[in-house]
């Protein structure tokens, strides 16, 4: 775990933070020394510097996330989650930190369009408990070969890459960065899927527990001060040449 002490504030109760336990960059992933660094680490550690918060980054496996967080295993979740209404019935969530586009990639040599008669007859790949494994099997299930699932988003990513699967669903950074890559190389953007916030949800925001209203007000502050001190997007233009906060 990595603590991100913050100056004068010895008293500060602890809090921990859960990530995925898995390489998603650039948001989040561990270097060579096993720190964990990325886009989201920098915001958690700029959200829980203004909230003075001592803040402990705790990776917990993707799909018991959430049962991490309504059992009091952490406090709450810094993970790229979507804010959706089947998770509102379990959790609550922060104000929307980014909201970004859902992909797809393919190899280069085969033509196909990121719609479901596109991908009629292909193997796609997504990570399960997600949003975009939900919007798979809705819009594309019923026409394609399989929607495989995967543990982490790179497995999927690899299996793409030795031609496994077909094709790969997921967030259009994260499915960016792993084309930036060498294992990348083989495949390429095939567009974005028709949106549905009724899956794929209103943005991205910090996952609390239900009723644990004193935390989520403290983050939505600190949301709300680095949007406007500039902190925010200080740190977004090391990562990217876009507005990633989103409409």
């Amino acid at each position: 775990m990595v603590g991100v002490a913050i100056t004068g504030q010895a008293s500060a109760a602890e809090v921990k933070v859960g990530f995925a336990a898995e390489p998603y960059p650039p948001f989040t992933s561990p270097d060579a020394a096993g720190k964990w660094v990325g886009w989201e680490v920098e915001f958690m550690e700029a959200i829980c510097a203004e909230a003075k918060l001592e803040c402990v980054i705790t990776p917990v496996a993707w799909d018991g996330i959430i049962p991490a967080l309504t059992s009091n295993k952490i406090d709450m979740i810094v993970g790229s989650m979507s804010i959706t209404e089947e998770r509102l019935k379990t959790i609550d969530f922060s104000d929307k930190y980014y909201n970004t586009p859902t992909g797809i990639i393919g190899p280069k040599e085969e033509a196909f369009e990121a719609t479901p008669e596109g991908l009629a007859g292909k193997i796609i790949g997504v990570q399960v408990s997600t949003v975009h494994a939900d919007y798979a099997q809705k819009y594309f299930g019923p026409t394609a070969a399989e929607i495989k699932e995967y543990q982490t988003q790179d497995e999927a990513n690899q299996d793409l890459a030795a031609g496994r699967i077909d094709a790969v669903q997921a967030d259009a950074i994260a499915l960016d960065a792993f084309l930036k890559s060498d294992a990348g190389t083989c495949c390429e953007h095939k567009g974005n899927v028709k949106d549905d916030p009724a899956i794929l949800g209103a943005g991205v925001g910090v996952g609390v527990r239900k009723g644990d209203a004193e935390l989520k007000d403290k983050i939505n502050a600190a949301i709300k001060a680095i949007r406007a001190n500039g902190t925010y997007d200080t740190f977004s233009k090391k990562y990217f040449d876009f507005d990633i906060y989103g409409g």
